[in-house]
């Protein structure tokens, strides 16, 4: 199970930490988060496999994170929660959980049902392994090597230059507004990023479209952001 990556979202710190150790035990990489607003967050900065996701959060509940996250990404989410709370766990499957583990739980069970799932996601799931690379008609990224090429063709981009085409991929037909990509990227505020990234993104457009100026991949979104086409 090694290489997975997998992220904890509950807003009990104790909670959080155990699973985080038997996680660890085996193998696994382990993101956290202590509410649905952090969980978006950080699916956005990171590759994840699988979210274990509690029920009960301030700011954004497991059931509206679950909504969330089912409108951009497909992997398995199992929900923690309460005795209390049948009636939310079965409107977190209708919303798409992929399974729940009731608390207080055995550790066993819980790590039996996070590597069922991802047995089941490596298997039917968008991805061959745990390092993937993305075809966009063409325009492929290798996210092992940190590699794009375009028709087999190797592309050479600074390491800003990939990151930006990385999250733009990852979320291909997602709208990213100038400040999302650089807060992204950066990992710092934006306050006045607007011709940082538009340089960056005729930079990236030079090198990965045949026109840049009628490009295939890399779409603006006028008024909004940018994008890359499916």
């Amino acid at each position: 199970m090694n290489n997975y990556v997998v992220l904890v979202v509950d807003d009990d710190k104790e909670i959080r930490d155990g699973i985080e150790i038997y996680l660890k035990n085996e193998g696994m990489t382990v993101l956290t988060a202590q509410d649905g607003v952090e969980a978006i967050e950080r699916l956005y900065e990171h590759e994840v496999h699988l979210i274990l996701l509690d029920i009960m959060m301030p700011r954004m509940d497991g059931i509206a994170t679950t909504f969330k996250i089912r409108e951009q990404k497909n992997i398995p989410i199992i929900i923690l929660s309460a005795k209390s709370e049948d009636t939310d766990k079965i409107l977190g499957l209708q919303v798409g959980a992929d399974d729940y583990v009731t608390k207080p739980f055995n550790p066993l069970e819980l790590i039996a049902r996070v590597k069922s799932q991802l047995r089941r996601y490596v298997k039917l799931g968008p991805f061959e392994g745990i390092n993937k690379t993305i075809d966009l008609n063409g325009l492929t990224i290798d996210q092992a090597a940190k590699e794009v090429a375009v028709n087999g063709d190797a592309v050479k981009l600074t390491p800003i230059e990939y990151k930006i085409v990385e999250l733009l991929m990852m979320n291909a037909g997602r709208v990213f507004s100038i400040s999302e990509i650089y807060e992204k990227v950066w990992k710092e505020p934006c306050y006045n990023a607007d011709n940082t990234v538009a340089v960056h993104i005729r930079k990236i457009r030079e090198k990965i479209e045949i026109d840049p100026k009628n490009p295939r991949y890399l779409k603006v979104v006028w008024g909004i952001g940018y994008k890359m086409e499916k």
